[in-house]
């Protein structure tokens, strides 16, 4: 069992910088792929970015690719999200997943067994 809890949200302006945290209890977090996803109000779902366990693939949202990157440091049991160069597109409600442990990358919501309760992000124009 994994449990996730995502911090770092708020109002920044169009252009600025935010970086989410996402902090996991449970062991062999090390093992599991992660993934940042997105719910703006009234759309559905959408995959941000994600990082496979051991770091060694990540995979980008072509909307938020060059301006966001996503890391983690396994012997904290915590994942990242660097946004920047933001924009009022970017405002959402955004949620780390992770899956594993030993399960492949992937940009579908429904593979992923563990969520965060979210931080809202907003951007101002």
């Amino acid at each position: 069992q994994v449990q996730l809890v995502e911090s770092g949200g708020g109002l920044v302006q169009a252009g600025g910088s935010l970086r989410l945290s996402c902090a996991a209890s449970g062991r062999a977090f090390s093992r599991y792929a992660v993934a940042w996803f997105r719910q703006a109000p009234g759309k559905e779902r959408e995959f941000v970015a994600s990082m496979s366990w051991g770091g060694a693939t990540t995979d980008y949202a072509e909307s938020v690719k060059g301006r966001f990157t996503v890391s983690r440091d396994d012997a904290k049991n915590t994942m990242y999200l660097q946004m920047n160069s933001l924009k009022p597109e970017d405002t959402a409600l955004y949620y780390c997943a992770a899956v594993g442990p030993g399960a492949v990358l992937n940009r579908f919501a429904g593979a992923f067994e563990y969520w965060g309760q979210g931080t809202q992000v907003t951007v101002s124009s």
